[in-house]
């Protein structure tokens, strides 16, 4: 899972430094992710995992990291 979530966020994440330098827990939006590329990173995941982030998930936290993206996934059904 987290490997898709990591392309994901490459491909809609428009992040100042390269994701391969990053932990799965480390601050997406201190490495230059803004909040409307949230959204598209958000968008994608829900086209990636053909699933619907809960209105109560639409929260910068949710995206902050790899890792908590997956928690999120997990949340609503996404094995891991």
């Amino acid at each position: 899972m987290k490997e898709q979530i990591r392309q994901v966020i490459n491909d809609h994440g428009h992040l100042s430094v390269d994701l391969d330098s990053l932990a799965d827990d480390s601050d997406l939006y201190q490495a230059g992710m803004t909040s409307h590329a949230s959204v598209n990173v958000m968008i994608a995941l829900e086209d990636a995992f053909d699933v619907e982030f809960l209105d109560s998930m639409l929260k910068r936290s949710v995206f902050e990291s790899v890792d908590s993206i997956a928690s999120a996934l997990s949340e609503i059904g996404v094995p891991a």
